[in-house]
């Protein structure tokens, strides 16, 4: 029994020390010690912008390994939908698709900027440019060529797609977004590339025009929308990687998003 006992601890030992230094190479080879994933899993249940009785994600088994030994999956869902990317197109005509998007701008300084106290006392919260004034106080100047993402604390709703979309009985939505002269301020004072969010849109919930998605867009910047897990990331000092399917044509499309935290 004692033998057992000593093989079963020296077992574990040896995973532990194969661990560090998997994570130490993953460090040397990287230069940040951490890696945090600001995605959601994508499935039938994840909040849609538009209300719908039935899933708009669907996944049709064709194969199993039991009876053609793969397992394959025929999915469909659309290109905005869990976290995902708005590319430059989606709202500029003539501008970027998904896979245009050069690969200089997927990888960049990440600024998260703070409002989950405002946001908590109002659904319909828009980022201010006196919040990016409080942000540059505490940290610094927002480097050049970042990408911004808000956190509203709306990541907390994301099981309930009724409380994450926050719709009244006229069907309007209430969740956060940017003000209009924020997202201004960001393109021409901080020459930001990408704007992010832990909601449905970058324009809060009641906007009918959605000006902050006209105006980014319109100068190359993408959007990342339904971003997770940034109470894992810093607010200053990371980087971030981008990487969305490379969809042809593709206004936007399922995005995989990595912090590299110090």
């Amino acid at each position: 029994m004692k033998a057992k006992t000593v093989v079963i601890v020296s077992v574990f030992a040896l995973a532990l020390f194969l661990f560090g230094q998997h994570h130490n190479m993953l460090s040397q080879a990287t230069g940040f010690p951490t890696i945090v994933d600001l995605t959601h899993a994508v499935g039938p249940d994840n909040p849609n912008f538009e209300a719908t009785r039935r899933p708009v994600f669907q996944a049709r088994t064709l194969d199993t390994v039991e009876k053609n030994g793969y397992f394959l999956r025929e999915i469909t869902l659309p290109e905005h939908f869990g976290t995902h990317i708005d590319a430059p197109a989606h709202f500029a005509q003539g501008l970027w698709t998904v896979e245009q998007i050069p690969t200089e701008r997927l990888v960049v300084p990440l600024v998260v900027i703070d409002v989950r106290k405002e946001a908590s006392a109002n659904a319909d919260y828009q980022l201010s440019v006196d919040d990016i004034a409080a942000w540059e106080k505490a940290h610094g100047q927002i480097p050049q060529g970042a990408v911004v993402i808000a956190r509203t604390g709306w990541e907390s709703r994301w099981k309930s797609a009724q409380d994450y979309r926050n719709a009244d009985a006229k069907g309007v939505l209430h969740f956060p977004g940017y003000s209009e002269e924020a997202a201004r301020f960001l393109v021409q004072g901080r020459n930001t590339i990408g704007l992010g969010i832990d909601t449905l849109s970058v324009d809060y919930g009641p906007s009918k025009d959605y000006p902050v998605h006209k105006f980014t867009l319109s100068h190359s910047l993408y959007h990342l929308e339904n971003v997770a897990n940034l109470a894992s990331v810093p607010e200053s000092g990371a980087t971030v990687v981008v990487a969305p399917m490379k969809l042809e044509g593709g206004s936007g499309g399922p995005v995989r998003i990595l912090a590299l935290t110090k």
